[in-house]
Protein backbone atom coordinates (compact mmCIF):
# COMPACT_ATOMS: atom_id res chain seq x y z
CA UNK A 1 0.00 0.00 0.00
CA UNK A 2 1.42 3.39 -0.60
CA UNK A 3 2.77 5.10 2.24
CA UNK A 4 3.17 8.76 2.53
CA UNK A 5 4.47 10.91 5.22
CA UNK A 6 1.88 13.34 6.03
CA UNK A 7 3.92 14.76 8.81
CA UNK A 8 5.83 17.25 6.29
CA UNK A 9 2.93 17.56 4.30
CA UNK A 10 2.31 21.62 4.29
CA UNK A 11 -1.80 20.94 3.55
CA UNK A 12 -2.10 18.46 6.74
CA UNK A 13 0.18 21.07 8.86
CA UNK A 14 -1.41 24.06 7.58
CA UNK A 15 -5.14 22.13 8.60
CA UNK A 16 -3.89 21.16 11.81
CA UNK A 17 -2.48 24.69 12.78
CA UNK A 18 -5.65 26.55 11.69
CA UNK A 19 -7.30 23.62 13.70
CA UNK A 20 -5.48 24.66 16.55
CA UNK A 21 -5.68 28.08 16.89
CA UNK A 22 -9.33 28.20 16.59
CA UNK A 23 -9.50 25.89 19.22
CA UNK A 24 -7.12 27.62 21.72
CA UNK A 25 -8.67 30.89 20.58
CA UNK A 26 -12.80 29.81 21.44
CA UNK A 27 -11.12 28.82 25.25
CA UNK A 28 -9.27 32.65 25.00
CA UNK A 29 -12.66 34.13 23.76
CA UNK A 30 -14.81 31.91 26.19
CA UNK A 31 -16.23 34.14 28.51
CA UNK A 32 -17.34 36.91 25.81
CA UNK A 33 -20.20 34.49 25.28
CA UNK A 34 -19.53 33.90 21.71
CA UNK A 35 -19.93 31.24 19.94
CA UNK A 36 -17.44 30.10 17.25
CA UNK A 37 -19.70 30.98 14.54
CA UNK A 38 -20.48 34.23 15.65
CA UNK A 39 -16.77 35.40 16.71
CA UNK A 40 -16.19 34.27 13.36
CA UNK A 41 -18.25 36.64 11.76
CA UNK A 42 -17.58 39.57 13.42
CA UNK A 43 -14.31 39.42 12.91
CA UNK A 44 -14.90 39.34 8.87
CA UNK A 45 -17.12 42.08 10.10
CA UNK A 46 -14.30 43.65 11.43
CA UNK A 47 -12.08 43.01 8.18
CA UNK A 48 -14.49 44.28 5.70
CA UNK A 49 -17.88 46.34 7.55
CA UNK A 50 -20.72 46.94 5.31
CA UNK A 51 -20.45 43.73 3.10
CA UNK A 52 -23.62 42.52 1.93
CA UNK A 53 -25.30 39.31 3.44
CA UNK A 54 -24.44 37.29 0.10
CA UNK A 55 -20.84 38.63 0.04
CA UNK A 56 -20.50 37.33 3.76
CA UNK A 57 -22.22 33.84 3.67
CA UNK A 58 -19.80 33.14 0.00
CA UNK A 59 -16.62 34.59 2.64
CA UNK A 60 -17.81 32.49 5.56
CA UNK A 61 -19.11 29.35 3.19
CA UNK A 62 -22.19 29.17 4.71
CA UNK A 63 -25.91 28.92 4.13
CA UNK A 64 -27.25 31.95 3.27
CA UNK A 65 -30.06 30.91 5.49
CA UNK A 66 -28.12 29.78 8.65
CA UNK A 67 -25.62 33.06 8.43
CA UNK A 68 -29.13 34.69 8.74
CA UNK A 69 -29.66 32.97 11.88
CA UNK A 70 -25.98 33.70 12.79
CA UNK A 71 -27.37 37.73 12.14
CA UNK A 72 -30.25 37.46 14.22
CA UNK A 73 -28.43 36.52 17.38
CA UNK A 74 -25.36 39.06 17.19
CA UNK A 75 -28.08 41.32 16.52
CA UNK A 76 -30.26 40.82 19.31
CA UNK A 77 -27.16 41.55 21.54
CA UNK A 78 -26.98 44.89 19.87
CA UNK A 79 -23.34 44.17 18.08
CA UNK A 80 -24.55 43.98 14.15
CA UNK A 81 -27.12 46.06 12.71
CA UNK A 82 -28.58 45.34 9.36
CA UNK A 83 -29.26 48.29 6.42
CA UNK A 84 -30.53 47.92 3.08
CA UNK A 85 -28.42 48.64 0.36
CA UNK A 86 -29.01 52.23 -1.27
CA UNK A 87 -28.81 51.26 -4.68
CA UNK A 88 -30.58 47.76 -4.33
CA UNK A 89 -33.47 47.35 -1.23
CA UNK A 90 -33.33 43.92 -1.80
CA UNK A 91 -29.53 43.43 -0.52
CA UNK A 92 -28.74 44.00 2.89
CA UNK A 93 -25.39 45.23 4.52
CA UNK A 94 -24.45 44.46 7.92
CA UNK A 95 -22.50 46.57 9.80
CA UNK A 96 -20.70 46.34 13.19
CA UNK A 97 -22.54 48.82 15.96
CA UNK A 98 -20.26 50.94 18.32
CA UNK A 99 -21.75 48.61 20.88
CA UNK A 100 -19.56 45.59 19.59
CA UNK A 101 -16.45 47.85 20.28
CA UNK A 102 -15.26 46.15 23.38
CA UNK A 103 -16.04 43.08 22.83
CA UNK A 104 -14.12 43.35 18.81
CA UNK A 105 -11.57 45.00 21.55
CA UNK A 106 -10.96 41.79 23.11
CA UNK A 107 -11.17 39.47 20.46
CA UNK A 108 -8.51 41.65 18.62
CA UNK A 109 -6.17 41.76 21.60
CA UNK A 110 -6.92 37.71 22.41
CA UNK A 111 -6.20 37.11 18.27
CA UNK A 112 -2.67 39.22 18.93
CA UNK A 113 -1.76 37.17 22.07
CA UNK A 114 -2.26 33.98 20.14
CA UNK A 115 -0.35 34.98 17.25
CA UNK A 116 2.56 35.69 19.40
CA UNK A 117 2.13 32.59 21.62
CA UNK A 118 2.26 30.81 18.56
CA UNK A 119 4.90 32.35 16.81
CA UNK A 120 7.40 32.03 19.64
CA UNK A 121 10.89 31.43 19.52
CA UNK A 122 11.07 32.55 15.97
CA UNK A 123 12.94 35.49 15.26
CA UNK A 124 11.19 38.52 13.82
CA UNK A 125 13.10 38.15 10.46
CA UNK A 126 11.55 34.41 10.48
CA UNK A 127 8.01 35.67 11.33
CA UNK A 128 8.37 38.40 8.72
CA UNK A 129 9.32 35.22 6.15
CA UNK A 130 6.79 32.89 7.49
CA UNK A 131 3.68 35.76 6.72
CA UNK A 132 5.51 36.46 3.27
CA UNK A 133 5.25 32.70 2.45
CA UNK A 134 1.92 32.12 3.26
CA UNK A 135 1.04 35.46 1.16
CA UNK A 136 2.50 33.97 -1.91
CA UNK A 137 0.57 30.30 -1.59
CA UNK A 138 -2.63 32.66 -0.62
CA UNK A 139 -1.83 34.47 -3.87
CA UNK A 140 -0.91 30.99 -5.96
CA UNK A 141 -4.02 29.81 -5.02
CA UNK A 142 -6.22 32.95 -5.67
CA UNK A 143 -5.01 32.68 -9.00
CA UNK A 144 -5.85 28.80 -9.48
CA UNK A 145 -9.41 29.67 -8.44
CA UNK A 146 -9.65 32.91 -10.38
CA UNK A 147 -8.30 30.75 -13.19
CA UNK A 148 -11.08 27.96 -12.77
CA UNK A 149 -14.14 30.06 -12.64
CA UNK A 150 -12.78 31.51 -16.83
CA UNK A 151 -12.19 28.24 -17.62
CA UNK A 152 -16.11 27.40 -16.47
CA UNK A 153 -17.53 30.76 -17.56
CA UNK A 154 -15.60 30.23 -21.31
CA UNK A 155 -16.74 26.83 -21.26
CA UNK A 156 -20.48 27.68 -20.83
CA UNK A 157 -20.46 29.75 -23.24
CA UNK A 158 -19.26 27.76 -25.91
CA UNK A 159 -22.11 25.24 -25.50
Amino acid sequence: MFQEDLSRNFGFLLNDVARLMRLVYDRRVKDLGLTRAQWWVLTHLFRSNGVSQTELAEMLEVEKPTLGRLIDRIEAKGWVRRESDERDRRVWRVFLTADAEPAMRSMREVAAGLRRDALAGLSASEREQFVDTLTAIKANLSRLGTVRQKTKKSDRSND
